[in-house]
């Protein structure tokens, strides 16, 4: 129902910043949600961030480095990190969630983008 393509991944020093995107192949209005997760090596997939028409969600641990957005126009969700630690390195995905008029949820994933900061 939906393909997700991810980019903007890469290699960045600590405190430094990167912007990745997520284009979906049908207009964002008529996805119920988007989000931003990623994934350690040996973790759990965490969620990152989320935003819907009428909220935005973000971890604590990235509140005042991150920003989720979208761009309708383009059908691209972008995730600016700032402020990079360590600890941000993990494998980021694009998630959006259709809901059917029968109410039923799925959820639909991107390949992932590699995000490695480094001292």
């Amino acid at each position: 129902q939906v393909q997700l393509v991810e980019s903007g991944g890469g290699l960045v020093q600590v405190g430094g910043s990167l912007r990745l995107s997520c284009v979906a192949s049908r207009r964002i209005f008529t996805i119920h949600a988007m989000a931003w997760y990623r994934q350690a090596p040996g973790k759990q997939r965490e969620l990152v961030a989320r935003i819907n028409s009428s909220s935005i969600n973000l971890a604590d641990s990235v509140k005042g480095r991150f920003t989720i957005s979208t761009d309708n126009a383009k059908n691209t969700m972008y995730l600016q990190m700032n402020s990079l630690k360590p600890e941000d390195t993990a494998v980021y995905y694009c998630n959006a969630e259709l809901v059917t008029t029968n109410g039923v949820r799925s959820d639909y994933w991107g390949q992932g983008t590699q995000v490695t900061v480094s001292s």
